[in-house]
């Protein structure tokens, strides 16, 4: 089985690619042994979406009313997807 490619799409007339590239960065520290690789793709219209290289959608700002996903809720979604039982240490644990 192939290991999937994570894909981000940002919005390059909002700047989001500080964003973008930050994400990129969490996402390859917590999982670059679970992927292929991972891609930034320059977009518009206010987009900000993560998603699998097959279409599958992770995050997608437009569809989560406007907002940017936290670090550790993104980790959680994208663990969900690619590697169901992954141990994400401090980002499993919830905040009491």
């Amino acid at each position: 089985m192939s290991k999937p490619i994570i894909e981000i799409h940002y919005c390059r007339t909002c700047r989001f690619i500080l964003r973008a590239t930050w994400m990129a960065q969490e996402l390859l520290f917590t999982f670059g042994d679970d992927i292929s690789g991972l891609m930034l793709v320059p977009d518009d219209g206010g987009t900000f979406r993560i998603q699998s290289a097959d279409g599958t959608v992770i995050f997608d700002r437009k569809t989560e009313g406007g907002r940017f996903p936290e670090s550790k809720e993104l980790k959680q979604c994208v663990r969900d997807i690619i590697a169901p039982g992954k141990d994400l240490g401090h980002s499993d644990t919830d905040k009491d």
